[in-house]
């Protein structure tokens, strides 16, 4: 566990936060401009995933493990969002025939 601290410890803090930020407004763009329900989850995961990694890049450069354990919350919330959020994305096609988030206009009273 030491070596890979060390390892982790070579590139500096700075890059981590540059590559997180990245994959974030990635991530952002692809919430914001795309309408394909199954893009803009995978957008939103993007954007989890981004903050996992920085969450663990502090962890390890402070030594503190809390962080890490975070971490493990997250994805489990992630895994229960993906879940709950396909489930809905199904409904929505059998019901339009399309994950195309403009047609959901058909299904207001």
């Amino acid at each position: 566990m030491e070596s890979l601290t060390n390892t982790i410890k070579l590139v500096p803090l700075n890059h981590y936060i540059l590559l997180c930020s990245i994959i974030f407004s990635i991530g952002v763009m692809g919430v914001l401009l795309r309408r394909n329900a199954i893009i803009i989850f995978m957008s939103i995961e993007l954007m989890l995933n981004s903050v996992n990694l920085l969450l663990t890049a502090f962890s390890v450069y402070h030594g503190d493990a809390s962080g890490q354990v975070f971490v493990f919350f997250v994805m489990a919330l992630a895994a229960a969002e993906v879940a709950v959020g396909l489930a809905i994305i199904v409904m929505i096609y059998r019901n339009t025939n399309s994950v195309d988030t403009n047609v959901l206009n058909r299904l207001k009273w």
